[in-house]
């Protein structure tokens, strides 16, 4: 049994695995996020600085959201965050097309078993060209 205090509120609880919050706070932040995601549904042109102060939640936290892909934008949105790996920006999740797609074909590679180069076929012996001695 894993017991943690929660990041949010300091409350102990038993910790299950995911964010270190308890319960009752994870229940508060679905809540937040369903509204975020209501306010976002009727004005697609906000900011997230405006999301924020409109919800009242953190600019971080909406990011997290959607790092997460719980939240994705349209491309004409202005909302946008960084790929992790070439900064180009996005509108969901952690990496842009191109870096998830370089990262699948290096695991792939990586995966692929590398060939054996083929080992010549012993040769059979050749009674011919086999060095006889002469017994006196």
């Amino acid at each position: 049994m894993d017991v943690r205090n929660c990041r949010s509120c300091g409350r102990l609880f038993n910790y299950l695995g995911g964010q270190n919050i308890c319960p009752s706070c994870r229940a508060e932040l679905d809540k937040k996020f369903d509204t975020v995601k209501e306010y976002i549904r009727s004005n697609p042109r906000s900011t997230i600085n405006e999301i924020s102060e409109a919800n009242e939640v953190s600019t971080n936290q909406i990011r997290q959201w959607i790092r997460e892909e719980r939240l994705q934008f349209a491309d004409d949105s202005p909302i946008g965050i960084e790929c992790e790996a070439c900064g180009a920006l996005i509108k969901t999740g952690k990496y842009c097309e191109a870096c998830k797609n370089k990262m699948a074909n290096n695991l792939n590679s990586a995966i692929e078993k590398p060939k054996m180069p083929e080992e010549p076929a012993p040769q059979k012996a050749d009674n011919k060209n086999k060095m006889r001695f002469i017994s006196k």
